[in-house]
């Protein structure tokens, strides 16, 4: 009874993916056209093939951020108030890190800039990036955030996903031969201090992983804080990382990715694992490992439906654009370390990446003040073939 069940269930899955690919198919010319004056987009990004990472998208990537910055409402605090003196205007309260619509999109556009600056030293508003990166990293500026991570009630503050892109931000300075990234970084330097302090602290306190696909998701807290301690020979971090993450998933079998996406994700919790266990994890050690978690991924057939997204006004629902280019990054991540196992992962991640990859530009507010890095992100991974 049950294989019949499945039969007509895959019967009508079939004739509705049918219809949906062709659905898709329509929405993803439509978005093409309407960019097309723009030169935004190629053919060659609609579809299997990768999206094209040039100097002309760069430029246009780098608008997004250049756009948010300096931008300080509307404005999500997260903000724990210990008394009314606490109050104040976002700017006031985060000299660096205020536009962008809340600190994390903040921290992630100002590593955008540097990302992009780095990757194409002749964007076309290379000069105005270098002054607004030298204007929000001042050194006063920095102290400024360190003494507000200093109140009583801040501990928790931005823990871990903001901490997460700090740290990515500091990599990225620490990695880039350039004069502004050495006066940069060494300004940044005690908010880098405290966050990665600040990691080795709590880690240990964690009994259970938050395993969701939104902020908190302690996977990809994890996996940027354990490339910034690689790249910087942190050994201290990296150890604080490895245990915990072998603690927490070096244990777990058959992940319920099913169950995926949830309604507001932009992370994939069973992806966010596989990515932070291929860190840590040897060649052997991992192959046995992804055995039991998810043994699917190694299949030539693989899929994954993209997250579609029914409203990119809405701040929340625009969430699965950022799934898209998350699970993307874990797919580049996976074809590029092990490609002999998982370079048909490459295509699907491309997939992803281009459904998603369109709707960067226009976008609402509500995506464009944090999509561009997640996209940008992504282009990266996918270009480390």
């Amino acid at each position: 009874m049950k294989k019949i069940i499945s039969l007509i269930f895959i019967i009508l899955f079939i004739g509705c993916k049918g219809d949906k690919t062709r659905e898709m198919e329509e929405v993803s010319a439509s978005e093409k056209d309407s960019l097309s004056d723009e030169n935004f987009i190629s053919e060659s990004i609609l579809g299997e093939e990768a999206v094209e990472f040039n100097l002309e998208k760069a430029n246009r990537l780098a608008d997004l951020p250049l756009g948010c910055i300096e931008i300080e409402y509307p404005n999500k605090l997260g903000q724990t108030l210990e008394n009314k003196e606490a109050l104040g205007t976002p700017q006031e309260l985060h000299p660096a890190f205020y536009g962008c619509f809340d600190w994390h999109s903040s921290v992630h556009a100002h590593w955008s800039m540097v990302s992009l600056l780095k990757q194409f030293p002749d964007l076309e508003k290379e000069e105005e990036i270098r002054e607004k990166l030298k204007k929000s990293l001042s050194a006063e500026n920095i102290m400024g955030e360190v003494e507000y991570f200093q109140r009583a009630q801040s501990d928790s503050y931005e823990r871990t996903y903001g901490w997460a892109w700090l740290l990515k931000l500091a990599e990225e300075l620490k990695t880039w031969e350039d004069p502004l990234a050495k006066e940069l970084d060494a300004n940044l330097q005690p908010l880098t201090d405290l966050i990665v302090q600040r990691y080795v602290d709590f880690l240990p306190k964690l009994n259970y992983p938050v395993r969701v696909g939104e902020h908190s998701n302690t996977a990809f807290g994890m996996s940027f804080a354990y490339d910034f301690a690689n790249s910087t020979a942190n050994q201290e971090l990296m150890d604080a990382i490895s245990k915990r993450a072998r603690d927490f998933y070096l244990n777990d079998d058959d992940c319920p990715v099913s169950w995926e996406p949830g309604g507001y994700d932009f992370l994939s919790p069973c992806l966010q694992e596989v990515d932070i266990m291929l860190r840590i994890l040897p060649r052997n050690a991992f192959n046995l490992w992804i055995e039991d978690f998810m043994p699917d991924l190694k299949n030539e057939d693989f899929t994954m439906e993209v997250g579609e997204v029914s409203d990119r006004s809405d701040g929340k629902l625009v969430h699965l654009d950022g799934l898209n280019f998350s699970r993307g990054w874990v797919f580049y991540h996976l074809a590029n370390t092990y490609p002999e196992d998982y370079g048909h992962l490459r295509t699907l991640a491309n997939e992803h990446v281009s459904y998603s990859f369109p709707n960067l530009v226009g976008d609402s507010y509500e995506g464009g003040h944090w999509l561009g890095s997640f996209a940008l992100y992504a282009l990266q991974a996918a270009s480390r073939e």
